[in-house]
């Protein structure tokens, strides 16, 4: 079941979220993180997963950007590049399992493009695990993993998602 779109009716290419974080919604896993400006164009020039190297320099960059985000008292950067960092994981580990990253057979149905889950298609059978995106999204992990402990940041989600959704 595909969760509902939290920023339904809200122009996400014009709105500037630093500016009105009170509308920003945590939402699940990385719900709204290829929409949410300006921290789409931040951060997505710093993602990237295609070896364990680049995946290391990418989730140390994006981590920077977490702890530069926090500084600033900008906690909906936080949140987005903690969502960067997931999503480094589970990327990097569908690669891992499926040569190609497709996950599903056949197009995704209309009216259901930018929305994640099967839509009734079957998944692929797995191939050999890739190796090297494995240890990737291992290195994804430990990262997203670390910024879970960040005590401010897990603090101000909590907050947020109880005063705004």
């Amino acid at each position: 079941m595909t969760a509902p779109d939290p920023y339904a009716g809200l122009d996400l290419e014009t709105l500037d979220l630093r500016v009105h974080p009170e509308l920003y919604r945590v939402g699940r896993g990385e719900q709204g993180v290829l929409r949410v400006q300006p921290y789409k164009d931040e951060l997505l020039p710093l993602w990237r997963f295609r070896t364990p190297d680049v995946a290391r320099e990418s989730a140390a960059a994006i981590r920077q950007k977490f702890d530069d985000y926090l500084a600033a008292d900008d906690l909906v950067g936080a949140d987005m590049a903690r969502k960067f960092l997931q999503m480094g994981f589970t990327r990097a580990r569908r690669y891992a399992n499926h040569p190609g990253g497709r996950k599903y057979d056949g197009p995704v149905p209309a009216g259901q493009r930018g929305r994640s889950g099967a839509h009734g298609r079957r998944e692929l059978p797995r191939g050999a695990q890739d190796e090297e995106k494995a240890e990737a999204a291992a290195i994804f992990k430990q990262a997203w993993d670390d910024v879970e402990q960040v005590t401010t940041y897990t603090q101000w989600r909590t907050e947020h998602r109880a005063t705004h959704g």
